[in-house]
């Protein structure tokens, strides 16, 4: 399994909606609303890097209100 954390931006007035929908995404194992440069944080879970990439990102993605995201995939050392 792979691990992500995305950080997101929305447009004006629809970080509300936004994460109402991600809430529902397949792969999306928690999403809260923060303060400060982003304004969704979402844990996300998916098989391999494909699948992130493919199925989560692109939802993710193209979420209304959505604008921007920043990817990091969890590591271990």
């Amino acid at each position: 399994m792979v691990e992500a954390y995305i950080l997101v931006n929305c447009e004006g007035g629809k970080a509300g909606a936004a994460y109402r929908k991600m809430k529902e995404l397949k792969g999306v194992k928690n999403v809260r609303l923060v303060t400060g440069l982003h304004d969704i944080v979402a844990l996300v879970e998916a098989k391999d890097l494909t699948d992130l990439a493919k199925a989560v990102l692109d939802s993710v993605q193209k979420t209304d209100g959505v604008s921007r995201t920043v990817t990091m995939v969890a590591v271990e050392i």
